[in-house]
């Protein structure tokens, strides 16, 4: 029913306005030029208008004397015709009378247009701006144009406009001709289009400097981003950046893109724009680590480019679109609109944290920023229906600096992206200072580790022992000791301690010193994994170590003892041991022990879990299976180790190898760590 009645109402608009506006009294006068020569006229005064289209208004015998007088320094929108989208004609009659003795070329000059229109000199046409229905085609930024004149001579001049159907943000008030057409000799209307193209060649020169200015810090971040692609702030900080200068290259100096190119590249880079600011904001205050906030900023990030592809691309097809394009249009803007608010939570929720004034200044330009592109976006699309001021008010020119007009929106952008790079530049000194601690720690926990992991490994009377060691990075968790006793038993540890660095060092260190006490002492294996898990137990900060601990006697004998750590391999089958907890969970935990005899010839093989969990680059583990086929071969230490990091290391490697000999054979040792000189790589 309602759409009856708006159906109704519309058709009853547009006869009322084809039927124009109160006709003139008497007809509009001709404007009189006299003793035109070198030089130009603007032809100012009311033109005869008229809304619709028809082809017989262009000639010059047509009779436009009931037709309602308008100025063209001014949109039709404001002139009693809010809102109108579609063709409306401007007439104007002319009186020329060229000086005596003057030749020359003559050209008309018409001002941006609102959209798109074709240039009638005394019926014949002379030229056209964009393309009209119904296949249109206009500009995203309209620009003057010039027309030659083909004779000069009295008569009327007729502009034949087009206005496209209108946007969300539309407020009503464009359409037409917003200046005066101006006609003079080619070379003078030459000279006037450079200047009416750019209005102001200071404010031409401050775009283009704050474009390349933007274009630097884009550069010089995603270069920061590339040698560090941890550190997302970067890589944020050169979208935000180069957002605003794709968007000024697109409104200041791509004159000539049309109107579907133009918004279906503005919408989508409108929207990054705010949500590489959000992310920005998220990093500065230092609400990284917020999971939930990150969550719904991801979400949001989506659903505002989305939402912006499909905003920017109903450009492509607006010049003939309906009513639902003009729906979708309210709806994905709208959409846009309200996200705008969101960095006002991120910047509430950054506020519980300890900030220092960089980061504070950074939240307080980005709110008033923010509230001005917000108010001036929500009183854009508003005012057609509210007829509120909002708009005009906050982009009202504030001041003027040698002919560069400053505006609220543009010095609150301004003051935000100084506020930004400071607080970058505070962001990455401080990131660098935290990287020469750590280059420390690694450094330090290196050195400790190249104190524990051994550097010879002592030679065992009728046994061939091979080990070989290979960190993931330049510190591991991985550790293994070889001790021999006093009574002639030898004491095997391997392990895997959780975590990596610093951490894992010092944690390594207390394994390795308990252990080399414990075996002053004769200790069974199961009685070291109760008093390695007493002391680690509460030291760990939620972390854990697996172990396996061996007692091996001369004449082959072997006591076990694990603690979730992966059963070793006894020649070409794995050893059948009780399951027990990793280290350092619970204090109580009690270990068993495996009993065993290795006869001449049997290999005992340990290994850390970066054997099993090597990863190839199709995302395949080594597995199970190709385990049991490794060390089925009965390989070295360092031909197990081998194997797993040619597969795809991504985990620390230990591998431990224990061979009997049969009497008289001579015992052997092998060390590979990445600790040793490459010439003393074995032993």
């Amino acid at each position: 029913m309602f759409q009856r009645v708006a159906a109704v109402i519309a058709i009853l608009l547009t006869a009322l306005a084809a039927r124009g506006y109160p006709a003139a009294s008497t007809p509009q006068s001709a404007l009189v030029i006299a003793g035109l020569g070198q030089g130009q006229v603007r032809l100012n005064g009311f033109w005869q208008f008229h809304i619709g289209d028809d082809p017989r208004w262009a000639s010059p015998s047509f009779d436009d004397s009931r037709w309602e007088p308008i100025t063209t320094s001014s949109y039709w929108g404001n002139q009693g015709h809010p809102g109108y989208t579609g063709f409306a004609w401007y007439r104007r009659h002319v009186d020329i009378k060229v000086a005596p003795g003057v030749v020359a070329s003559y050209s008309l000059l018409i001002p941006q247009v609102d959209d798109a229109y074709e240039v009638y000199w005394n019926g014949k046409l002379i030229g056209r701006y964009g393309k009209l229905p119904p296949h249109p085609r206009w500009y995203y930024t309209p620009f003057s144009q010039s027309f030659d004149v083909p004779v000069l001579q009295s008569g009327t001049i007729a502009i034949r406009v087009w206005k496209s159907p209108l946007l969300f943000v539309d407020s009503g008030t464009l359409g037409g001709l917003s200046g005066l057409p101006i006609l003079g000799d080619a070379d003078s209307i030459a000279a006037q289009l450079a200047v009416s193209n750019s209005e102001s060649t200071l404010q031409y020169l401050y775009d283009f400097s704050l474009m390349i200015l933007y274009g630097f810090v884009t550069l010089v971040s995603f270069l920061l981003w590339i040698r560090d692609r941890k550190i997302g702030l970067f890589l944020w900080l050169g979208i935000f950046t180069a957002t605003p200068a794709l968007l000024l290259m697109l409104q200041e100096f791509l004159t000539s893109i049309s109107f579907g190119w133009g918004r279906g590249l503005n919408q989508p880079i409108y929207a990054l724009n705010h949500i590489s600011l959000w992310f920005l904001l998220i990093y500065l205050l230092r609400l990284d680590g917020h999971q939930l906030l990150i969550r719904w900023t991801r979400i949001l990030a989506c659903l505002t480019f989305v939402a912006g592809l499909f905003d920017g691309g109903l450009a492509f097809f607006w010049g003939s679109a309906g009513s639902w394009m003009q729906g979708a249009d309210t709806i994905l803007t709208t959409l846009i609109l309200v996200v705008e608010v969101f960095p006002f939570v991120i910047v509430g929720i950054g506020m519980r944290q300890r900030l220092d004034g960089a980061h504070w200044a950074v939240a307080i330009s980005a709110l008033v920023s923010q509230m001005i592109d917000s108010i001036a976006d929500a009183g854009a699309a508003g005012q057609r229906f509210t007829h509120l001021t909002l708009f005009e008010i906050i982009n009202r020119p504030l001041f003027s600096v040698g002919g560069v007009i400053f505006k609220a929106a543009q010095l609150a952008a301004i003051v935000l992206f100084i506020a930004i790079l400071y607080a970058v530049y505070r962001f990455n000194t401080e990131q660098r200072s935290r990287q020469i601690l750590l280059e420390r720690e690694m450094q330090s926990a290196f050195e400790i580790q190249r104190v524990l992991i051994p550097d010879v490994l002592p030679s065992l009377e009728g046994f061939a022992v091979s080990s070989a060691y290979r960190p993931a990075l330049e510190v591991g968790g991985d550790f293994f000791q070889i001790i021999p006793e006093r009574d002639g038993s030898t004491i095997v540890a391997l392990g895997d301690v959780s975590g990596k660095g610093m951490k894992a060092a010092m944690n390594v260190s207390l394994i390795v010193g308990i252990l080399r006490s414990l075996s002053d002492i004769y200790v069974s294996p199961k009685k070291m994994m109760g008093i390695l898990n007493r002391c680690l137990y509460g030291r760990l900060q939620g972390g854990f170590v697996t172990a396996i601990v061996l007692r091996l006697e001369k004449d082959g004998h072997v006591t076990l003892s694990n603690a979730g750590h992966l059963p070793p391999f006894l020649n070409r089958r794995e050893i059948e041991m009780e399951g027990a907890l990793p280290l350092g969970l619970l204090s109580s935990t009690e270990y068993d022990e495996t009993f065993m005899r290795l006869h001449p010839g049997d290999q005992l093989s340990l290994y850390t879990d970066g054997v099993l969990e090597a990863r190839n680059a199709a995302g395949e583990l080594y597995g199970f299976e190709r385990l049991h086929t490794l060390f089925a071969s009965r390989p070295s230490a360092q031909q197990a180790t081998e194997a797993a990091v040619a597969f795809g290391q991504e985990d620390d490697i230990t591998v431990v190898t224990v061979t009997r000999l049969a009497a008289g054979e001579e015992s052997t040792t092998s060390l590979t760590t990445p600790f040793l000189e490459p010439t003393g790589a074995n032993i």
